[in-house]
């Protein structure tokens, strides 16, 4: 870039008396020369400023803020120059030393710099440019020829001129009349410039009246009227008004207005205007210095709450009567109104004496008699009411006295000290939100209570709780509404939303998560106990079954084979040929290969489950109180056909388990070693067992390798050493399938969880929160090889694979010794591999059971590059991926650098029931032998709605991963425009400085419907650690009944760093389009790749 020579500069002395004296003192006393820098300033975005060249020295300027001052009056920006960078913005220039001589600058008024054309702004101006001076609205024209698109294209313009009002964000006092034209409305970017001119503060957003973002020049000319120019805070409700001075808050979704005089312009506008007079009691302390509001319903719709605003301090005083003008709309025939305050300011507390109202068109008068406080330390504690239209001096409509029944939910931690509020809404209008304060328990909203409120409706909101269903019981009509939720209000939990909407729900329909199913999976040996007869199902070898048995008998074990989904066939594990069966409604043993053999398993809200005949539904195994099968003779009340199903093997030594406290939380090791049953059911909750002799055992984090659950010193946590205060003993409950875990040096004393979550030694006195359900991730072998939490070295038995954690595995050795490549080994093409060469890598992959016989595609990824996808075995599919198998495959690998992590997906699945136990990959380099591993012990599968079809494994060394595996939480903004919903696929892929995570297909959010309007979605990642985000990817594939999707932002949070990636999109996503949104240090920068 060209920088122009400057003929005559500017040397700006403080005064002439000082000058004079520095003049006569340089003559004697200079021993070196004052150095000057010849500069030239422009500024940021504006072509035609022809500039400012200086003479810049340590005599002129004592500092680098007096340039800024200097240059302040010399280059017209809104705020001054705040900030010096070189042309192209790549460094900004911080003192006097940065300047160079002969160089040009950029000044700006903020960090963000508009790149200008220094050639042109170099040119000498023509006479007639100087004489005009350059404006915001000349320099947005000029902008827009320039941001022209290749095909000639511009933004939305206007084509007649129109008047707006435009207010300062939070303050009605500051506002402009503007006048949209074409000349200030040539790009949105401009405009806003051209705002933050008129304002005299930097506008960076604009918004409605009611709070809705405007997002480009088409949103801003279709407004009513009136926006609110605000900077990088958020909205702030107040009293906008276009027409007028003083309008009360706009809240979403309701549109008002209040005008503090009636000046009546035609018939139609006067019909909803009213005259409102509020009449403020005469007793001590009665007045407020809350804003008051109030809300007119009819039968056509309602005003919304209009705030009835003035001089501050002197409305709604002790005796004062305060009149209105309030538009409300077209609200039909007025039957109730809702008068209250804010509580705020010093004196919240208010006693309303009378409401009156006057229909300036009709006449029509109503008075609303009030006499009462509103306060939440007065009466009733409300600070709003609702008074009934008066006929002949009774109310057209009852008061009623609601009665509201808040159950919170069972999970650990659900309970809240947080404010609650509800609003309710019925066919004759809304409650508006109360808060829930009056109740008759001294403390609200605890786990698992049920909080009796005493007076009127609900509205949700509160950080922290589980609410589990909301009863409001109608004393007029003696119905009860019941509103399910089951789920959390809290930022940090579920999708992070601390409000919603319930509607009316039977609840009979309601259905309870479950973490039983997998008990049910092939292979596992189950024992089913029965409450009634306090015995298991026992098949003896002459076919009869009855309830009768101990937990030690062999005939009451069976072994698992799934049919189909929740269809099983449970065999005798002492007589595998026989099978428990249902025949005419009646249970025996028959040949496990018979279809009455098929069982269909229905699992119960209690944990229980119910055996049905897959051939003749309504047949289930049932039994009398004597433990025998139930026949036509037994009756209803004495049947018994729900089980307790019990999992042999769960605590053998070296298995991988979740100890849950709920159907969806886990005993989990927190990062500062203490320990919570409110813990999420994830790899963060795994422990392994050690098994140190009958009945007792250990329990290590499989995340923490090295730290133990423990009970010592009255503490309960997870950094035990391995020591003896670690050992527990397992008592197993058989009425509850659960277990509890007693110390072995403190007995008597038992794991606890306190109402939060939190771990506390505990006796056991019968409460519930001594249980814990186990859930076997992996299971171990029977026989424990020893005491100690090392593992073993990995054995090369692919029946029985000795499979550990990846934080657990031994030292990989770099010199470990392999086989060479056998005639077996196969590459992704076929055929035999040829001699080894120095890209030449094997690849081992072992099979756990189920096997798969779907392709298998891999990704490999070095801190040089990535080689992928490699296809494996997708020309002969039958023989691949067996149960218990392991495959090899030969595949040449570019020089990626040194291997940290690989991915694996599933492809072309050959049937929907396709699924693939992966237990372990292996990397080897043929010609140097070195080896990495990658443990994964991980299920895929397509048709699964809780497992992936791909996931990402990290290289392991000295026992641990290079680099862990990250849960990303990402949450979907999609935006509230027209249209904006889509019913396509949508697909992310995050990058970061370590690879990227590949294009994930974001489907399971916990909610069946997605990416409608104005909703946020809220889903999960997991991926080896990426370092710093630097960019997302969307892709939205288009379907036949949406094919264009607004995306409003991505956030993207990594909860162990406490961590946050915002990603601002706000646009329109258009067919088979793929959307590249990027974060660059604090600023977003975006771009569409077709």
């Amino acid at each position: 870039m060209s920088e122009t020579p400057s003929t005559s500069y500017s040397v700006n002395q403080p005064n002439s008396s000082e000058s004079e004296q520095s003049l006569s003192t340089r003559h004697f006393n200079v021993t070196e020369p004052v150095v000057a820098k010849r500069i030239c300033f422009y500024k940021s975005g504006d072509p035609q400023f022809n500039g400012i060249k200086m003479v810049i020295n340590n005599r002129s300027y004592k500092t680098f803020d007096a340039l800024l001052d200097s240059l302040s009056k010399r280059v017209p920006l809104p705020f001054g120059v705040r900030n010096i960078s070189t042309p192209k913005g790549r460094h900004s220039i911080t003192n006097l030393e940065d300047l160079e001589d002969g160089k040009s600058y950029i000044c700006s008024h903020q960090r963000k710099m508009k790149p200008i054309n220094l050639e042109q702004a170099s040119k000498k101006p023509l006479a007639w440019q100087i004489s005009r001076p350059v404006s915001a609205r000349r320099r947005a024209v000029q902008l827009a020829r320039e941001n022209e698109d290749g095909f000639g294209h511009r933004e939305s313009k206007i084509t007649t001129p129109k008047k707006m009002l435009v207010f300062k964000n939070g303050d009605v006092r500051l506002r402009r009349t503007i006048v949209l034209g074409k000349k200030n409305t040539q790009t949105f970017e401009a405009f806003l410039d051209y705002m933050s001119e008129l304002m005299q503060y930097p506008v960076v957003k604009l918004y409605t009246t009611d709070g809705r973002k405007v997002p480009n020049l088409q949103a801003l000319i279709l407004c009513s009227g009136a926006v609110v120019a605000a900077g990088r805070e958020p909205f702030k409700p107040s009293n906008y008004d276009s027409l007028g001075y003083s309008r009360p808050a706009k809240l979403l979704g309701i549109a008002n207005r209040v005008y503090p005089k009636a000046n009546a312009k035609s018939e139609s506008e006067n019909s909803k205007k009213w005259k409102v007079s509020v009449l403020t009691s005469d007793m001590p302390s009665a007045g407020t210095s809350s804003k008051v509001y109030i809300t007119l319903y009819g039968d056509h719709s309602s005003s919304g709450p209009i705030f009835l605003d003035g001089e501050e301090g002197k409305l709604f005083q002790r005796g004062n009567e305060d009149i209105f003008t309030v538009n409300t709309g077209n609200i039909g025939h007025l039957y109730k109104i809702r008068i209250g305050h804010t509580n705020a300011g010093n004196s919240p507390a208010w006693h309303c004496e009378e409401v009156q109202l006057l229909n300036l068109f009709s006449g029509e008068q109503f008075s609303f008699p009030a006499h009462r406080w509103l306060a939440w330390d007065r009466a009733d504690g409300e600070i709003s009411m609702e008074l009934p239209v008066l006929q002949q001096g009774q109310p057209i409509l009852p008061v009623t006295v609601y009665e509201v029944h808040v159950t919170t939910g069972e999970l650990w931690n659900a309970g809240t000290e947080a404010d609650v509020y509800i609003s309710v809404y019925g066919e004759r209008g809304d409650t508006g939100s109360r808060q829930l304060l009056r109740s008759q328990k001294p403390k609200k909203f605890l786990k698992g209570q049920v909080s009796e409120m005493g007076r009127f409706l609900i509205c949700l909101a509160g950080n922290g709780w589980f609410l589990d269903k909301v009863v409001i019981k109608d004393p007029v009509t003696d119905l009860d509404y019941t509103f399910l939720c089951h789920r959390w209000l809290d930022q940090g939990q579920d999708d992070g939303n601390i409000a919603r909407e319930l509607t009316v729900t039977d609840a009979s329909t309601r259905t309870q998560p479950h973490c039983n199913g997998w008990k049910f999976q092939k292979g596992n040996m189950l024992q089913f106990y029965n409450r009634l007869t306090r015995g298991f199902i026992c098949l003896s070898p002459d076919t009869r079954v009855d309830a009768l048995g101990d937990k030690k008998n062999k005939y009451g074990l069976f072994d698992v084979n799934v049919k189909r989904r929740n269809i099983c066939i449970f065999s005798s594990h002492q007589m595998p040929r026989l099978a428990l069966a249902l025949v005419n409604g009646h249970v025996i043993g028959k040949v496990g290969n018979a279809t009455c053999c098929e069982l269909c398993v229905h699992l119960q809200p209690n944990g229980c489950a119910i055996l049905e005949s897959a051939r003749n539904p309504g047949h289930t195994v049932t039994f009398n109180l004597q433990g025998q099968v139930a026949d036509e003779t037994t009756g209803y009340a004495g049947l018994s056909k729900e089980f307790v199903v019990h999992v042999k093997g769960v605590f053998h030594h070296g298995a991988i388990i979740l100890l849950n406290t709920s159907p969806c939380q886990a005993l989990s090791l927190r990062a500062d070693g203490t320990c919570s049953g409110a813990g999420q059911q994830q790899q963060e909750s795994y422990w392994k067992v050690h098994k140190i002799g009958s009945g007792v055992c250990m329990f290590e984090s499989v995340r923490n390798p090295r730290m133990y659950l423990k009970i010592k010193d009255d503490q309960c946590n997870g950094t035990g050493t391995g020591d003896e205060y670690c050992h527990f003993k397992i008592e197993k409950n058989l009425e509850t399938g659960s277990v509890s875990l007693e110390s072995v040096q403190n007995k008597g004393i038992y794991v606890g969880l306190l109402p939060d979550g939190q771990t506390k030694p505990v006796i056991n006195t019968g409460e519930r929160n001594i249980f814990f359900y186990p859930q076997v991730i992996k299971f171990g072998r029977e026989e424990p090889m020893g005491t100690s939490a090392a593992p073993n070295q990995e054995k090369k038995d692919f029946r029985e694979p000795q499979l550990q954690p990846a934080k657990a595995q031994k030292p990989v050795s770099q010199s470990l010794s392999t086989f060479p490549p056998s005639k077996e080994m196969r590459n992704p093409q076929g055929g035999e591999c040829p001699l080894p060469s120095d890209d030449e890598w094997k690849v081992s992959m072992l099979t756990g059971n189920p096997g798969t016989e779907a392709n298998v595609v891999l990704w490999i990824y070095g801190d040089r590059g990535v080689s992928g996808p490699i296809s494996l075995g997708k020309d002969n599919r039958k023989q691949l991926f067996l149960p218990r198998q392991e495959d090899e495959f030969q595949v040449k690998i570019k020089n990626i650098g040194n291997i940290y992590k690989i991915r694996i997906e599933l492809d072309e699945l050959l049937n929907e029931q396709s699924e693939w136990n992966l237990q372990r990959v292996t990397l080897q380099h043929l010609k140097s032998k070195k080896t990495l591993n990658f443990p994964a012990n991980t299920w895929l599968s397509k048709n699964h709605d809780d497992r992936d079809f791909l996931c990402e494994l990290p290289a392991v060394e000295a026992g641990k991963p290079i680099y862990p595996i990250v849960l990303y939480h990402v949450y979907v903004y999609t935006g509230d425009m027209e249209q904006a919903d889509t019913d396509s696929a949508v697909y992310l892929c995050i990058y970061g400085k370590r690879g990227d995570s590949g294009l994930r297909l974001l489907h399971k959010s916990g909610i069946p419907v997605t990416f409608q309007r104005g909703m946020v979605n809220a889903f999960e990642v997991e991926a080896v650690s990426l370092g710093e985000l630097q960019k997302v990817l969307l892709r939205c594939e288009a379907g036949a009944k949406s094919q264009i999707w607004y995306c409003d932002k991505v956030i993207v949070r990594e909860a162990e760093n406490n961590s946050e990636y915002v990603f601002n999109c706000e646009r329109y996503t258009q067919k088979d389009s793929k959307l590249s949104v990027f974060l660059n240090g604090k600023e977003n920068k975006f771009a569409i790749q077709k």
